[in-house]
């Protein structure tokens, strides 16, 4: 499983109130270009082209709770999100970027390193994996 990563800015957004990640709408976005922790908002970070099972904007993540027990908040989701290219090939592509689809400036929270180059063929999928004791994140 590939580590989980945070920006900067999403430390001063959940002070500011910019994300209620219970409710917000999140989606995991694919992308071949590095991000950097000093990213703030998705138009930073250029996605893969949409097409052959990827739409544009990523995929929606489902969350199963955000909560915090005992000082400890967690975000966790229902499923990993997966990829399925159809039709063609997605990507190449790196990293995983989740971010706010419903905060106007589409706020990122965070992204995973897949370490190399991926292209998914026809047919192949690619799951973003979440931990499913630790969650997706957790802030203390």
């Amino acid at each position: 499983m590939a580590a989980y990563n945070k920006f900067n800015s999403f430390v001063a957004d959940v002070a500011n109130k910019v994300h209620n990640l219970g409710a917000d709408v999140l989606k995991v976005m694919l992308t071949d270009t590095a991000p950097v922790a000093g990213n703030t908002v998705k138009a930073n970070i250029p996605e893969i082209g949409a097409g052959n099972g990827y739409v544009a904007g990523g995929a929606v993540v489902a969350i199963a709770s955000s909560a915090q027990v005992a000082g400890l908040y967690k975000l966790m989701a229902t499923a990993n999100t997966t990829f399925t290219a159809s039709g063609g090939s997605i990507g190449p592509f790196r990293y995983a970027v989740i971010y706010n689809d419903t905060s106007p400036s589409d706020n990122l929270i965070g992204w995973w390193d897949f370490g190399s180059e991926v292209t998914l063929t026809v047919g192949n999928t690619f799951t973003v994996g979440y931990d499913s004791i630790n969650g997706i994140l957790q802030l203390q």
